[in-house]
Order: C-alpha cells, then structure tokens, then sequence
C-alpha cells in the first residue's frame, strides 16, 4: 500500500506565539512525501534531504493517521524537501501536512479540496462539516465506500503529531492551514479554529541565514511582551491589510527574538510587506517582481540563501508516487 503527496511551505504574517492568534500565507517551496504501509509493522521515517535529522514528527504523523482511518498497519516514510529545515519556512508543517495526505492516499481514503463545504471558516464556525465525533470525540469521515477526509481534518491530525513530538510552541494551526489549503489563513491557535483563508497572489523574495532556530526554543516570555504590537497585527490581518501585517508582526518580533532588523529595513522601501517568518531566522519580502529584485541585490550581499519564488494558492494535495 504506496501513497505520495506533497505541501508547500509557508511565511508568517503574524507570529502566535503573543496571543495565540496567527497568520501565514503558503509559498511555492515543497515537501514530498512518500508513504507505504505494512500490515503489524512498526512505523519508521527517513528524511532524505537531512538524514541526520529527528524523523518523530513525520513518523508520528503516519501512526495517527493510520490509528484513526488504518486497521493496524505500519511502514516507512520518506520525505524531501525544497524547505530548509528550522529556518522558520514552516518546514515542520509541509513534513506533516504531506505526510498525513500520503498516508491517506496509502489507505485508499480520498482527499477533499478546496471546493468541500468543511475547508470554509464559515462551516467550521457553524460546525457543518462532513465528519462525525467518534467516541473520544475526535472527527470521524461518516465512512462507507465513499469514505473522504477535508483537508482540515487532515490538517488537525498533523498539528496533534506536532503536539505530540514537542516541535511546536503553540501547535502551529496558522502554519498548517496555510500549507494544507494555500492562500493565507487567520486563526486561532489556541483552539484550533479557521477565522478566515483568502487568496493571495504575490512574488516572494526569501533570505535565509546560515544559521538555524528551532521554534520550541523561542523564549515565549520575551514574545509575550509584544502581545498589544500582536494585537494591532490581527487587526490588520482581519481586515485583509497582510503586508502591513507582515511588516508590524516583523519588526516586533525581531526584537523579541533577538533578530537584527536590518534585512526588513533594506527591504522596506521596495515592497508591500516583509516580515521575519516564523522565530526566524528567514526574512521574507512580497511584492512586485521588479522591486524584489532590488531586494535581491541588497540580500545576495549577507551571507546565507535567497530565494525567489512565489505564492501558492493550491495548498497540499496527493501526487503520483
């Protein structure tokens, strides 16, 4: 039983870790994963681009997915990855994200899009969904031959493997739903919950540092202290203004984190909004094409890897193997 699929990365525009509020936006940067199941098997992984890095995540990510659609199956996963890892390209949940969807696919279970009624904020705040309360009172597809997981409650199970393996602070339901549905997505984290997605076509500009931060190890004291900056940036993001968003959550958090702000200031005057992504150590730009590429001369001067890429407004889906 083979399954394959794939989920971009993401940008912040509002790092939760304030007030539990959150906002990304998916960019055009994969991971692929590649699942296959055995009947009584234990679960291993393999990150081929990293091979020297913790597998538990996307291990995880298969047990869960197997635990609640599977009948006692077990097998390996592969993933690669455009993404580099702990860069605050939201690595973590383009792993899990396409590790659910591949494990789904292994199942024989079909993937709901965009176009299902439950990937709507509206339907998630109304509860008209197509899945029911098991007896744990975790979701459940109303099985049958038509049996079909949304995107969302696969969403929910890679976020929970996130819990589980302690590589996330605030369970990073921003990140994942701008991974698994594209466009970018408001919600908050604290009780899992969509407040809204949108589509959102722009050119990214992308500069990664060489070195690496991992968001468990954000000092979340220091990134409270920032939670009315936050505030105003939820704002913002509500009313659809997401690079000024981005700019505001960037400055405050650099700070927060201890980031120079300099690469968002080189930036400021060219585009609709930058911001540190995620706890860093990335900087991400949006805008037009001809005032990146401004930024890409200033970029390309520090040390590190720019990236020029875009928006995706698809999010994760099955692929061929």
């Amino acid at each position: 039983m083979d399954g394959a699929a794939v989920a971009p990365g993401a940008g912040t525009v509002l790092n939760a870790l304030a007030t539990g509020m959150g906002s990304a936006f998916a960019i055009d940067l994969e991971t692929r994963a590649e699942v296959h199941l055995e009947p009584h098997s234990g679960v291993t992984g393999e990150i081929r681009t990293a091979p020297d890095a913790d597998t538990a995540l996307i291990e995880r990510c298969v047990s869960l997915t197997v635990d609640r659609y599977g009948d006692d199956h077990g097998g390996q996963v592969v993933t690669d990855s455009d993404i580099p890892l702990a860069g605050g390209l939201k690595s973590s949940s383009a792993a899990a994200n396409a590790t659910v969807l591949a494990t789904l696919d292994a199942l024989g279970i079909a993937v709901q899009h965009s176009s299902a009624p439950d990937e709507s904020p509206a339907a998630e705040a109304s509860g008209k969904t197509d899945s029911q309360p098991g007896d744990d009172g975790e979701a459940r597809s109303s099985g049958g031959a038509e049996e079909s997981v949304s995107r969302l409650e696969a969403c929910r199970i890679g976020v929970a493997a996130a819990r589980d393996t302690g590589v996330t602070v605030t369970g990073a339901f921003d990140d994942a739903t701008a991974s698994m549905l594209g466009g970018v997505t408001v919600t908050d984290n604290d009780s899992d919950r969509l407040l809204s997605r949108e589509v959102m076509q722009r050119d990214v500009l992308v500069w990664t540092p060489p070195e690496r931060a991992y968001s468990a190890d954000a000092d979340v004291e220091r990134c409270a202290a920032v939670a009315p900056v936050a505030d105003t940036v939820a704002q913002l993001a509500r009313d659809g203004r997401y690079g000024s968003a981005m700019t505001v959550n960037g400055l405050a958090f650099s700070a927060a984190l201890g980031f120079s702000p300099d690469p968002a200031l080189e930036a400021l005057p060219h585009v609709a909004g930058v911001s540190l992504s995620g706890t860093g150590p990335s900087v991400v730009a949006v805008g037009e094409q001809e005032n990146l590429d401004q930024v890409r001369e200033r970029w390309e001067a520090r040390p590190g890897v720019v990236r020029q890429t875009q928006t995706d407004t698809d999010g994760a889906r099955i692929r061929s193997p």
